[in-house]
């Protein structure tokens, strides 16, 4: 009997432990139009496309596929993680030669149109030995 009720408490015990909550977090998914500053490169424009990653998102916590498209540079793929209204990103050039990778920081808000909109930090570290820049996009 007390074999059964422990086998009972650990099946019980590893099932609330690996229950996925569903995922009650802002969905930041969408087609962004940003304009940004970078160090080296100075000003450019570019299209930046989040799309939501639901079964790797749970309670306030979301996973994200990015993507950067800057023209006269090219594509940069990426992921994210958000909490709330902060996004944590990576982001890499497909083009591995220039060494163009790197990590940002977005806040999110909502602009007085009701679309969202969002600032990055990014910093990339062997980038031409070293930079980083900053990021306004807004949801089209």
């Amino acid at each position: 009997m007390m074999k059964h009720l422990l086998l009972l408490l650990i099946t019980v015990t590893c099932s609330y432990v690996s229950a996925k909550e569903p995922f009650i977090g802002q969905d930041y998914s969408g087609i962004y139009t940003c304009t940004g500053d970078d160090n080296h490169e100075g000003k450019y424009t570019g299209t930046v496309t989040i799309k939501l990653v639901a079964a790797q998102s749970t309670g306030e916590y979301g996973a994200y596929d990015f993507k950067l498209e800057v023209p006269g540079y090219g594509i940069y793929l990426g992921q994210a993680a958000a909490q709330k209204d902060v996004m944590g990103i990576y982001f890499a050039l497909t083009d591995p030669k220039p060494k163009d990778y790197g990590t940002g920081i977005a806040r999110f808000s909502k602009n007085a149109a009701g679309k969202w909109q969002f600032n990055k930090y990014y910093y990339e570290a062997e980038f031409k030995g070293g930079n980083f820049g900053m990021e306004n996009c807004v949801q089209q």
